[in-house]
């Protein structure tokens, strides 16, 4: 191989992938688990800096293969102790990732997409139109890069907990959740989101628990029915709307795929993880469309038999969008209807919305093939004219 761009990244192939490369090298197995170790767990980029592998072997390796890294272009941080980092990718466009420090643990929002096509109304990224796919490495790059990151900031190590809250274990670096909803529909970009999860729950990379990292999709019903032959990882199902009509108008991918088929496809996949786990629901709060009284009874109803927890997420606001957010006592009527109903919710306290960085808020810089980001903007241009 003659150039860089045709090496082999190591920092996306999966165990797997790792092990197949060098029987091709005519290297024994064991040599993948050497290598994963030293890019995942000790933080190496350079090929030579493995020192438990021979020169020769090194040198084999350097000729077809590298470590390349997505570039950290900007960070952020929010005076609630959160981090953002802008992260451009091979496309040209850039994409966030948004690190959450809770008690006792660290979640990451990892991007799957530059952009996204799916154009749900509440959130700023469709708003952006759509680019690209991101590869394994731009996607396990992510945390790669914040564990760096944080450490250098002197984040101490994250817990690892188990169902019933209890601390089980010091996960060694700082981040310990993931949740894959940062920018673009993870399901969208199937294979290389799976491939990720692998490495993020591989012990021989990071070894992150399965409850620990967690897909969140609008729907996309074929991909949720291929799950199970891929992982084992927790959902979470971008539901908003108690009924279709609704959430056709926020979640535009319901007019292919309905709730009914969205709920039975999803409960197919957490049938196969076992009886303790369930799917949870995330319902974004937006004033005067979704969060009526009315609603939450229809939410129980809708999900009586699908077991769940729910989490109720306040409306972020951004330029692009004409919603409001709902009031304190319209989050409070809506929680109790459904906590008496039998429901255990969660109402997401509002993060890092000083640095751009809450639910909802995340854009990146897209290099939209999609025009639909200029669209966007001539509408909004539109209005302030009239007014």
């Amino acid at each position: 191989m003659s150039t860089n761009e045709e090496k082999i990244n190591l920092l996306g192939l999966t165990l797997p992938k790792m092990q197949a490369f060098f029987s091709e090298l005519g290297e024994k197995p064991f040599r993948a688990s050497q290598t994963l170790k030293w890019i995942h767990q000790r933080g190496v980029v350079e090929i030579d800096d493995m020192t438990d592998i021979s020169k020769a072997l090194r040198e084999k390796m350097k000729a077809v293969a590298e470590i390349k890294l997505p570039l950290i272009t900007q960070e952020l941080r929010s005076n609630d102790g959160s981090c953002k980092w802008i992260v451009q990718v091979a496309s040209g466009s850039s994409v966030e990732m948004v690190y959450i420090p809770e008690a006792g643990r660290g979640t990451l929002c990892v991007s799957s997409q530059a952009g996204c096509s799916l154009d749900c109304s509440f959130c700023a990224t469709g708003k952006q139109g759509f680019n690209s796919n991101l590869t394994v490495a731009e996607v396990i790059g992510q945390l790669w890069w914040a564990n760096q990151k944080l450490a250098g900031f002197g984040v101490k190590p994250a817990a690892e907990w188990d169902e019933s809250g209890a601390r089980v274990a010091q996960n060694p670096r700082p981040i310990s959740n993931i949740v894959m909803m940062g920018m673009g529909e993870p399901l969208l970009n199937f294979d290389n989101v799976m491939d990720a999860l692998s490495l993020m729950m591989e012990d021989q990379a990071y070894g992150l628990s399965k409850r620990r990292v967690t897909i969140s999709t609008s729907g996309v019903v074929p991909a949720i029915d291929r799950l199970k032959d891929f992982t084992d990882a927790s959902l979470a199902i971008s539901l908003h709307a108690p009924n279709d009509e609704l959430r056709s108008q926020i979640v535009p991918i319901n007019k292919k795929y309905p709730i009914k088929e969205l709920l039975r496809a999803s409960s197919d996949y957490m049938s196969t993880l076992g009886e303790r786990r369930v799917a949870v629901i995330e319902y974004t709060l937006i004033a005067g469309v979704n969060d009526h009284r009315q609603h939450a009874r229809e939410l129980a109803e809708l999900l009586k038999n699908f077991p769940c927890k729910i989490n109720l997420i306040p409306f972020n606001p951004f330029s692009l969008s004409d919603y409001k957010r709902p009031s304190s006592s319209s989050i409070s009527n809506f929680r109790q209807i459904l906590h008496e109903a039998g429901y255990t919710v969660t109402v997401r306290t509002t993060r890092a919305d000083d640095i751009g960085a809450a639910c909802g808020q995340l854009v990146g810089e897209v290099g939209d093939n999609t025009r639909r980001s200029q669209r966007y903007a001539d509408a909004a241009a539109q209005r302030i004219t009239v007014q």
